[in-house]
C-alpha cells in the first residue's frame, strides 16, 4: 500500500460533490480516480478547497489551507504551477495536466518544472501533441479518464424504440455553443421542425458568479433562450444521476468541440449511454467518437449539420450508431485509469 495525495487549487468540491450537484469534468475526475486508487488499496488524500475534512468512499478529504502531507509516496498536482512546491519530501511527483499543455512553457511553469521534475500526465494524443518539444518526452505519461461507475452500471441494452427527436448539449457554453446555435436555428430545425436541441449548461457547473468567462456564457445562454421558437430548450444545469437519465432520452449529442477539448468526458459519458454524437475534427473528440460507427466527426459545417439531420430522422442509422456505442464505447475504467497511474509509483521503500 502506497501514500498518494492529490493537490487541487480550484473550485470548492469533495467526493460528495457528484452525486449532489453539477461538477465540471477535471473535478469530476479527480474525486473518480481518488476513489478507484484508494479502492485498490492505497492511503489517499486530496487537498483542496473542501469545506471541511471528511472521509469518503476510502479517500481523505482536507482543506488545502491545512497544508500538505510532507511525504507522500505520488504526488499529484492538478494543473496549477504553485502546487508543484508542496510535498517537499515526495518520492515521486506528478503535474496532471487537463487542458493544453503551452502553457507550462511560460516561465512560473518552466522553473517549477526545472525543480521538482515531475512527471506530466496527460490524457490522449491530442493532448500530447500539446507539449512542448523542449520537455523531455521520457517524463510524459498518457493516461487517459475512465468511465464512472455510475455510468457502467446503466445495463448496456440497446432500445428497442428510438428516443423522441431530441438532441443534448452537455459541454461548457463557451465552447462553440454559439455556433451550433447557428448551426442549429439554420440547418438544422428547418429541416426537422419538431426537434429540439437542450442545453445542460452553465456557469453554476464551474461556480462561476462573475468575470469574462462568466459574461461570455450568460451571452451565450442569453442567445440560446431566445431561439425557444426553434426549438432550443435551456435546461438547468443537475447531477449525475439526473444527467444520465436527461441523455438516454435524447437522440443524439450535437458539440462542435473545441481546442480545449483534451479528453471531453461529456462525449465520452454519452457515448457509453448510446448515444450518437456528432462532432468536427477539433481537440480530442476524434479520439471519443467512432467516425461512421457511433458518431460522425463532420469535417465542415454542412456536413455536421447533415449528420444532425439523419440522426433524428433515420431510425435505422441511429439504432446502428446507438449499438455500436453501446457495443464499443464502455470498455475503459477509473480502475483501468488507477492501474496506469500505480506505474508512476517510485519502486517500494525499505523503511516502509
Amino acid at each position: 500500500m502506497s501514500e498518494i495525495v492529490f493537490a487541487d487549487d480550484g473550485i470548492e468540491f469533495d467526493g460528495t460533490t457528484p452525486d449532489r450537484r453539477p461538477l465540471g469534468g477535471v473535478e469530476n475526475a479527480t474525486v473518480a480516480l481518488a476513489e478507484a486508487l484508494a479502492a485498490r488499496g492505497h492511503r489517499v488524500t486530496v487537498c483542496n478547497r473542501c469545506a471541511a475534512p471528511l472521509d469518503h468512499r476510502g479517500v481523505r478529504w482536507q482543506p488545502l489551507q491545512d497544508g500538505v502531507p510532507a511525504s507522500p509516496d505520488l504526488y499529484v498536482a492538478n494543473r496549477e504551477h504553485q502546487l508543484l512546491l508542496r510535498a517537499p519530501l515526495a518520492r515521486r511527483r506528478v503535474l496532471w495536466l487537463h487542458n493544453p499543455a503551452g502553457y507550462i512553457g511560460e516561465r512560473p511553469y518552466r522553473w517549477k518544472l526545472a525543480l521538482t521534475r515531475p512527471t506530466l500526465v496527460v490524457l490522449g494524443d491530442y493532448h500530447a501533441a500539446t507539449v512542448p518539444a523542449w520537455f523531455p518526452h521520457s517524463r510524459v505519461a498518457t493516461i487517459p479518464y475512465g468511465l464512472s461507475a455510475a455510468h457502467l452500471a446503466v445495463p448496456p441494452s440497446p432500445r428497442a424504440v428510438p428516443p423522441v427527436r431530441r438532441a443534448i448539449f452537455t459541454s461548457n457554453p463557451a465552447r462553440n455553443l454559439d455556433w451550433l446555435l447557428d448551426v442549429w436555428s439554420e440547418r438544422i430545425r428547418p429541416r426537422v421542425p419538431d426537434a429540439e436541441l437542450h442545453l445542460f449548461s452553465g456557469p453554476e457547473v464551474y461556480q462561476m458568479t462573475r468575470g469574462s468567462g462568466y459574461e461570455l456564457m450568460r451571452r451565450v445562454l442569453d442567445r440560446a433562450e431566445s431561439l425557444a421558437d426553434a426549438g432550443v430548450v435551456r435546461r438547468q444545469p443537475v447531477g449525475r444521476s439526473a444527467l444520465i437519465a436527461e441523455l438516454m432520452q435524447s437522440r443524439a449529442m450535437l458539440y462542435r468541440s473545441h481546442e480545449q477539448e483534451t479528453f471531453c468526458l461529456a462525449l465520452a459519458d454519452a457515448q457509453a449511454l448510446g448515444v450518437p454524437c456528432v462532432v468536427q475534427p477539433i481537440g480530442s473528440a476524434p479520439e471519443r467518437v467512432r467516425d461512421g460507427a457511433t458518431g460522425t466527426v463532420a469535417a465542415d459545417e454542412a456536413a455536421f449539420a447533415d449528420a444532425a439531420v439523419w440522426l433524428l430522422t433515420d431510425d435505422a442509422l441511429w439504432r446502428r450508431m446507438h449499438e455500436a456505442a453501446l457495443g464499443s464505447q464502455r470498455t475503459r475504467t477509473w480502475d483501468d485509469a488507477a492501474r496506469d497511474f500505480e506505474a508512476l509509483l517510485p519502486p517500494p521503500s525499505r523503511s516502509r
